[in-house]
């Protein structure tokens, strides 16, 4: 790394009523003193309240082997934030009667059952519903059938997930699908709306209308220049080794990348544009209303009951901390009730729900307070750090919402 002095961050605070500016100040202040320790390399990020924004800021470097400083139009990979895409998508289709949370993944992906019947018991009950909930007893490993020099190419994916089986029964058990789910997903779109290939369906469908000018499934060529590596700083406790992450560069680089679960880049004004658009119902900036407003109602409901994330009760246990219900709704993160950690915070909403990338990146929408808040940022932490540090960026966040 070349040691360059600390870029001056990029700020602008507004008086957006309703917001209390001496939080946003604290906010402020906060991520330059994370940056400072290095917690983290860069950020930016878009705190807002009914669509108007309070506070952006560009902060510290998006790469820090290069000492490049972070600029507004960064283009990050996003990693898991990328599931977030993927859901708008099946929102869309099954708003469009397209799917149904009925629709078991052979019924439109047959060669998923496999060709063995004795190892693919309980793969014909697997439907969207499980996928979507974390819930479908596939296991929960980052690799979707095959490692990650065949993670592109998502007809290679689907193909070798008809040789995975089935560990837990299906809808019994909450555990976050990495990848599996969401390669699954993908697919079941793609099919269900004929098209071609994933990345130009949801291109169609989700950020062509949402005006999301700088966010793709895979990195185009021609903005790499502005992209930022995954570089992971520690790794503690994580669930993932930093070669398990820092091996997607490459990977969402090839041109022929299509990873539902993983593959997307992004901007910051992209995020936010996602983000009002489900701070809107579903409606976009243009108007047009993308996803029915009563299936986003029921994809931010909890689906899970009080059931415990596996992979979150691990990252709590290894921390000492409460362990958390999963709290999940269709592919959405719920921000729920009770004073375990989170990345939302516990001052929010229970309704409060988004997405996350690990190590990297959030976004949320407070439907009740209409605060949303998107950070994407460079650095890779450990998961339990991540957690730890959105909790706190978040309850700030969410404490600078008023009554006036």
């Amino acid at each position: 790394m070349q040691h360059t002095e600390a870029p001056k961050p990029a700020v602008a605070l507004t008086g957006t009523p309703g917001v209390e500016r001496r939080f946003l100040e604290i906010l402020d202040e906060t991520i330059r003193a994370d940056i400072e320790s290095g917690a983290y390399h860069g950020a930016n990020v878009i705190v807002a309240r009914h669509g108007e924004i309070a506070l952006r800021g560009s902060y510290g470097l998006a790469d820090a082997r290069t000492g490049r400083p972070t600029r507004r139009d960064d283009v990050y990979r996003i990693l898991s934030m990328s599931k977030g895409f993927t859901n708008a998508l099946v929102f869309r289709a099954l708003s469009e009667g397209r799917l149904m949370l009925s629709t078991r993944v052979v019924d439109l992906i047959p060669e998923f059952f496999g060709t063995e019947p004795f190892r693919a018991a309980r793969k014909d009950r697997i439907n969207l519903a499980h996928l979507l909930t974390h819930r479908a007893g596939l296991p929960a490993t980052p690799n979707p059938g095959l490692g990650p020099e065949g993670f592109a190419v998502l007809a290679d994916v689907i193909e070798a997930l008809g040789g995975v089986d089935v560990v837990h029964e299906p809808g019994t058990n909450l555990n976050y699908s990495a990848a599996i789910n969401h390669a699954l997903m993908g697919e079941m779109a793609r099919r269900a709306y004929g098209a071609d290939s994933f990345r130009e369906l949801v291109q169609e469908k989700v950020f062509g209308p949402v005006g999301m000018t700088h966010t793709r499934f895979g990195m185009p060529a021609e903005w790499r220049d502005l992209g930022v590596p995954l570089k992971v700083i520690v790794a503690n406790d994580s669930w993932l080794k930093p070669e398990d992450i820092e091996c997607l560069n490459e990977v969402i680089d090839r041109e022929d990348a299509e990873m539902p679960w993983v593959g997307a880049v992004s901007t910051i004004d992209d995020v936010f544009a996602f983000t009002e658009m489900l701070r809107n119902k579903g409606r976009t900036g243009s108007g047009e209303q993308l996803i029915g407003e009563s299936v986003l109602d029921f994809a931010t409901t909890n689906q899970t009951g009080d059931q415990i994330n596996d992979l979150y009760g691990m990252v709590a246990a290894a921390r000492k901390w409460d362990l958390p219900p999963g709290n999940m709704g269709l592919g959405m993160a719920l921000a729920g009730t009770g004073t375990h950690a989170r990345f939302f915070g516990p001052f929010v909403s229970p309704r409060t729900f988004g997405s996350y990338g690990a190590g990297s990146s959030l976004l949320w929408v407070d439907p009740v307070s209409g605060m949303s808040f998107c950070f994407l940022s460079s650095g890779v932490m450990d998961e339990g750090d991540n957690v730890a540090r959105f909790q706190k960026l978040s309850s700030i966040a969410a404490s600078a919402a008023t009554s006036v």
